[in-house]
């Protein structure tokens, strides 16, 4: 078991081990103090937060009814929030493009509005969302399958509301698979690439930004930049082990009671 599995873990830290070792700490720092990478990554920061908002504030609901509902078509309702995971992102960057670009179906109408997701921050957050939105969905409906429905239920009997059994009995319980899903949302924007580009390929994100990099300069010179990356993503899975540790959970839980 330790040989298998190890063999797929060598694989995994390997590349990132001897990308890492390619990059003397003062081309770091040059590549960090490079107004591009900087802006570029700050924009992927930014974009991820947005996103993993905005899948969080609409997953919960879904994931909820998903968890607990009995309706007819369930199963359809579940394979549409695991598509994005199964379609090629450079197709979702097309498809999305189709929708929100200018002469979209949304895209139109909100041009008229003074909004365009067209090459703006709006269609990256769009094209992160598509991509990601399923991890918010699944891993808070994982959560409130755990969560036994007679708690519920015992709430409503003493008078609880719908919602207030729900906000008050399974969030709290839920809340550590729906922080889980909000942090693997934002890790996962910030790597996205393919339907950024198609949609917004400027302003440039930094996967796009180094993207670039490898094209202009070679491997060599883009190699800085995706360590300054590749730092920013490990940083985010600090926050995911901080989550799991439940140390930051439990302070939420009791600011929230």
């Amino acid at each position: 078991m330790w040989m298998l599995g190890g063999l797929l873990l060598a694989f995994i830290v390997l590349p990132i081990v001897r990308l890492a070792t390619t990059s003397s700490v003062a081309s770091l720092r040059q590549a960090a103090a490079t107004t591009a990478i900087r802006d570029a990554t700050l924009l992927s920061l930014q974009a991820a937060a947005i996103t993993a908002g905005i899948a969080t504030l609409l997953g919960v609901p879904l994931a909820y009814l998903l968890a607990r509902g009995t309706f007819r078509g369930r199963g359809l309702l579940q394979a549409l929030v695991d598509l994005p995971l199964v379609v090629p992102h450079t197709v979702a960057g097309i498809a999305l493009l189709f929708l929100l670009g200018r002469t979209g179906w949304v895209g139109a109408p909100a041009t008229h509005l003074g909004v365009s997701f067209y090459g703006s921050q709006w269609g990256i957050v769009a094209a992160m969302l598509f991509v990601s939105c399923p991890f918010a969905v699944n891993s808070a409906r994982v959560a409130f399958e755990t969560i036994d429905p007679r708690l519920e239920r015992a709430a409503r009997s003493l008078g609880a509301s719908p919602w207030h059994a729900f906000r008050r009995v399974t969030l709290p319980l839920g809340l550590r698979g729906v922080l889980t899903g909000a942090v693997l949302v934002y890790a996962r924007s910030i790597s996205e690439f393919g339907a950024v580009v198609i949609i917004a390929y400027y302003p440039a994100t930094a996967p796009v930004e180094i993207y670039n990099l490898f094209l202009q300069s070679g491997l060599t010179q883009s190699a800085s930049a995706a360590v300054v990356l590749l730092i920013v993503t490990l940083s985010t899975f600090l926050v995911f082990r901080t989550l799991a540790s439940g140390r930051l959970l439990a302070r939420i839980n009791r600011a929230y009671n």
